[in-house]
């Protein structure tokens, strides 16, 4: 299987998509969404700024997990990668995120 944005509705009628990875495992997930389109836009954001130089910012939780978010160009977070038990790890997902967002076709799930 290759990677996918799963794009989905919530119970409370907002959208909210994930990158999966060709294994199936989420890599990023979007923020919630009032309307269908500005998911949409939040998927191209992802594809558009994956490339970008500077838009991954490496984190640490409190229980000393890693993670990542991915910032536009006005430095609103369009997703956040799940909790990684190691830098490296972490490191992982960026370039999976990086080599799979930019073609990664949309699974609607919300039709």
């Amino acid at each position: 299987m290759s990677a996918k944005f799963e794009l989905k509705k919530a119970k409370d009628g907002q959208f909210h998509f994930n990158l999966l990875a060709g294994n199936s495992q989420v890599i990023l997930t979007s923020e919630m969404y009032k309307a269908k389109d500005s998911a949409l836009g939040g998927i191209e954001s992802v594809r558009k700024n994956s490339q970008r130089e500077g838009a991954f910012e490496i984190k640490q939780s409190s229980n000393e997990k890693h993670y990542f978010v991915l910032k536009a160009t006005n430095g609103q977070v369009v997703g956040q990668s799940q909790m990684y038990s190691s830098l490296a790890a972490c490191k992982g997902g960026i370039e999976s995120v990086q080599k799979n967002a930019p073609s990664a076709p949309l699974d609607d799930q919300t039709v």
